[in-house]
């Protein structure tokens, strides 16, 4: 009669090493998380290198440094500039509207135009000032 006892085996996994692993790879997706530009918005912003013709005459909304609104260089206020600008495009078909608006303005100002815009679905496009070529 065997009286000896089995043997069990064991299955053990070494899991020390493991926890380096875990680690580099956390250090490794923060890091590219962090190198991910946060900014997703896609935008189209007017280029100020080159010029375009237009076939049609636009409208020009101007405001200059203390705040003033013209209209094809016809002074207005605020309040007014949506009633005018309804009144200017209707009947056209493709309404476009050239926005000229100083640089040391608030962009609040640049932003209720284009709600304006939308609202009365006219087209805008921003005017920029060319780029100075660097002199030698």
């Amino acid at each position: 009669m065997d009286l000896s006892r089995r043997r069990k085996l064991s299955s053990h996994v070494e899991t020390s090493s493991m926890n380096d692993i875990m680690f580099f790879l956390m250090l490794f997706f923060l890091i590219v998380s962090t190198m991910v530009n946060p900014n997703i918005i896609k935008l189209m912003l007017p280029s100020a290198k080159s010029s375009k013709q237009m076939m049609k005459q636009p409208i020009t909304i101007s405001v200059d440094a203390g705040g003033s609104y013209f209209i094809d260089r016809q002074p207005t206020t605020a309040q007014q500039l949506e009633a005018e600008l309804q009144r200017r495009t209707q009947g056209l078909e493709s309404p476009t509207a050239v926005l000229r608006v100083d640089a040391s303005l608030n962009v609040q100002k640049l932003v209720d135009i284009l709600e304006i815009g939308n609202r009365l679905k006219i087209k805008m496009v921003m005017a920029t000032q060319a780029q100075q070529a660097a002199s030698k």
